[in-house]
């Protein structure tokens, strides 16, 4: 499974620096998740970082 960052991102960039797999990076319009790369940090934390640190709640289940 992977998260999705809605057009409500404002390009912060926390998600990004926090992301274990580096599955984040930047898009056209708002920073992108690699699906191929997501875990949703299972195994690694409790709960997904970058959802931890969005300021604007943006990242969400598909």
């Amino acid at each position: 499974m992977s998260l999705l960052i809605t057009t409500d991102c404002i390009n912060c960039d926390m998600c990004e620096l926090v992301c274990p797999n580096n599955a984040i990076f930047p898009g056209e319009e708002v920073y992108v998740i690699n699906h191929d790369l997501c875990n949703e940090c299972i195994g690694v934390f409790p709960h997904p970082q970058c959802q931890q640190v969005c300021p604007v709640a943006c990242i969400v289940q598909p």
